[in-house]
């Protein structure tokens, strides 16, 4: 199958522009995006000390009620971290806990804000990350202390050039955040192509592959070739559509699939979801043949500079298989049922609106 075509599966959900889609389906298809991917799973071997600490680092910061907090924990986001920085010395794995950490606050917040608040959440953090050492105004939202906390113990172990590239990915990525609460008040279903340009914003992955150099200096003409960007390029796209497959259900039960591949292609293609889902699996394949071309066609500098190279191309090549490893072992998307759901390839579809209505801001706990 290739970009153009229109899949279909013989499933029965159709889509209609005015009134959105019924989903009548029994069962949801989830490929196996990593079949042939050659990374394998590998843990950081501090991970239970590190995950213990940002976790209560976070929980004292009370950012969810009680209730939150505990769906929260459920999601197992320092476990991902583990797995994306599975080489990273101790201090380093704490500033990718407590990135991730941080990342999914403001992912639950924004998602339920609109833009005008969004833009201030933005305005909010970016400041704790340029000024780590002021105190944060009373009252504020505490997504900025959250930050600063982050940013102030993330410096004291990062060379210059990771921190100078995390702030300006991190900007990057919550102008995303902006584009995003845009779309979903205006209840905009983009086209795939557009789509692609803000969820390589909004997927947060070139901040966390700046956390990838924290003990690197890779200079700028390096980090900035074409080749190498293409190499990052690849392994954001495979990161995006992995979590879209995963998030898809969940989202649609509340309400946000409109930001999501599945939905994307369901709308611009004519099919259903799984036609949408073939379709993510067969983007997928051509786009591991393009991380590893641009790999293979990496320029040479010298010594240290090409060590430290690889170093950043395996890591971002793993972090696709932890990302996608940690779909399944966490508990946000499928619940208890995730090992279960990589094994069988098949998920029920929730009630649309199953989701909506909270009382709290933060997750909820899946069923």
């Amino acid at each position: 199958m290739v970009a153009s075509d229109r899949p279909t599966s013989g499933g029965s959900v159709t889509v209609n522009a005015g009134d959105g889609y019924d989903q009548p389906l029994k069962k949801i298809f989830v490929p196996d995006l990593l079949a042939r991917w050659p990374f394998s799973r590998r843990l950081n071997q501090h991970h239970s000390k590190v995950s213990a600490e940002a976790s209560a680092w976070l929980e004292s910061l009370k950012v969810f009620s009680p209730k939150a907090q505990k769906a929260f924990d459920s999601g197992k986001f320092c476990l991902l971290s583990c797995l994306c920085y599975p080489i990273a010395c101790e201090e380093h794995l704490r500033s990718g806990c407590d990135f991730m950490n941080l990342a999914f606050v403001i992912d639950e917040f924004s998602d339920v804000s609109e833009e005008g608040e969004v833009r201030q959440q933005k305005s909010i953090i970016m400041d704790a990350l340029r000024h780590p050492y002021k105190p944060r105004p009373t009252g504020e939202w505490v997504g900025g202390e959250v930050t600063r906390q982050f940013w102030e113990r993330t410096i004291r172990n990062a060379s210059g050039q990771s921190q100078k590239r995390f702030i300006a990915a991190f900007d990057e990525y919550l102008e995303g955040v902006v584009q995003q609460a845009i779309d979903r008040s205006e209840h905009r279903i983009r086209d795939i192509q557009s789509y692609f340009h803000v969820r390589r914003r909004t997927i947060g992955a070139r901040p966390a592959f700046a956390l990838l150099e924290l003990g690197l200096d890779i200079p700028d003409e390096v980090i900035s070739h074409p080749t190498i960007e293409d190499v990052v390029v690849a392994s954001i796209d495979m990161i995006a559509l992995a979590n879209d497959i995963a998030s898809y259900n969940v989202e649609q039960a509340c309400g946000l699939d409109g930001h999501n591949i599945v939905t994307i292609v369901m709308h611009e293609l004519d099919t259903d979801v799984n036609g949408a889902m073939l379709w993510v699996a067969d983007r997928h394949t051509k786009v591991e043949t393009k991380y590893f071309e641009a790999v293979t066609a990496t320029p040479k500098w010298g010594e240290p500079i090409d060590s430290q190279v690889r170093e950043y191309c395996n890591g971002m090549g793993n972090w696709v298989r932890a990302n996608h490893d940690w779909n399944f072992e966490s508990e946000r998307y499928f619940g208890t049922k995730g090992l279960e759901v990589q094994r069988k390839r098949w998920i029920l579809p929730m009630p649309k609106d199953r989701l909506k209505g909270r009382e709290d801001i933060g997750p909820v706990l899946i069923e």
